[in-house]
């Protein structure tokens, strides 16, 4: 038995980390309006960064499956 991911585990994989941007992005929207927020908005955009990160692996991961 193979030790590789099938496309829809890579699929359903990628879905956290992109959902985690989009709710993120959205957050940064609203806190933006808001004075003082800045420390929020500074940890929501060091989350998408980690979540763009996560989703690049497993995209690499889908490249290199034969």
């Amino acid at each position: 038995m193979t030790d590789k991911p099938d496309l829809a585990t890579l699929i359903h994989d990628a879905r956290k980390p992109l959902n985690h941007i989009s709710m993120h992005a959205e957050l940064i929207k609203i806190l933006s309006q808001q004075p003082g927020s800045e420390a929020e908005i500074q940890k929501s955009a060091d989350d998408i960064i980690k979540a763009s990160k996560a989703c690049s692996e497993l995209l690499q991961t889908l490249m290199t499956q034969d």
